[in-house]
């Protein structure tokens, strides 16, 4: 059984910077994505950045320059710095584990992020 697990939400003020925290638990394979992805009131989730155990990496365009992914494979975890932070950051952030060729996907119970204008 794998587990993810988030933290490091809050509230800050436009400008301002977070750090989320992902961990991971349970039977991971070497070769997965470990991934970030938001949801705002009334809109779908999307993907905000997700890096592959070989250091891939992919970013929604919203957030290029400013947030940037990281992941530690030993402890399994993964990172997202979240710098020059904009009201419209502000979602639920779901942390994601794919593996199994995206056959297996784990979602965290995800976190509050909140940029006051």
């Amino acid at each position: 059984q794998v587990q993810v697990v988030e933290s490091g939400g809050g509230l800050v003020q436009a400008g301002g910077s977070l750090r989320l925290s992902c961990a991971a638990s349970g039977s991971i394979f070497s070769d997965n994505i470990m991934g970030w992805y938001r949801q705002a009131p009334g809109k779908q989730r999307e993907l905000v950045a997700d890096m592959s155990s070989r250091s891939r990496t992919n970013y929604a365009d919203s957030v290029k320059g400013r947030f940037t992914i990281s992941r530690n494979n030993v402890e399994r975890r993964v990172y997202l710095q979240m710098n020059s932070l904009k009201p419209e950051d502000t979602a639920v952030y779901y942390c994601n584990l794919r593996q199994g060729f995206n056959r297996y996907n784990y979602w965290g119970q995800g976190t509050q992020v909140t940029v006051s204008s």
